[in-house]
């Protein structure tokens, strides 16, 4: 016998869950941002907010990621965001520890 799917009886698809740069993305359509624009523009525009860099809802402040990139001004938003992307991949990387990695090293 089968068990049935959690849900709360309706049709609705779960929400899903927004972190790095699909999240960043979600905070640009709402702060109204506009391109070309520089690092101290970006500041302004989406304050100091905390941006979820992974399912488990770790998160790091937008200043910090803002300060690991180098970069000052960004032509698009496409550019912007794959500035940043490295930053949340690695916040990713570093949270996960030494035996995440070692089990990403193994073959099962």
């Amino acid at each position: 016998m089968a068990a049935r799917p959690p849900g709360g009886g309706g049709a609705k698809e779960p929400e899903a869950i927004e972190f790095g740069i699909a999240a960043l993305d979600a905070r640009l359509d709402e702060a109204g941002v506009s391109f070309p624009a520089t690092t101290a523009e970006l500041r302004d525009a989406l304050g100091d907010q905390e941006v979820p860099y992974d399912a488990q809802g770790r998160s790091l402040a937008l200043a910090d990621a803002l300060d690991r990139v180098p970069q000052e001004k960004f032509e698009n938003e496409t550019e912007f965001l794959d500035a940043l992307y490295p930053v949340f991949d690695e916040a990713r990387r570093e949270e996960r520890g030494v035996i995440a990695s070692l089990r990403d090293a193994l073959p099962f």
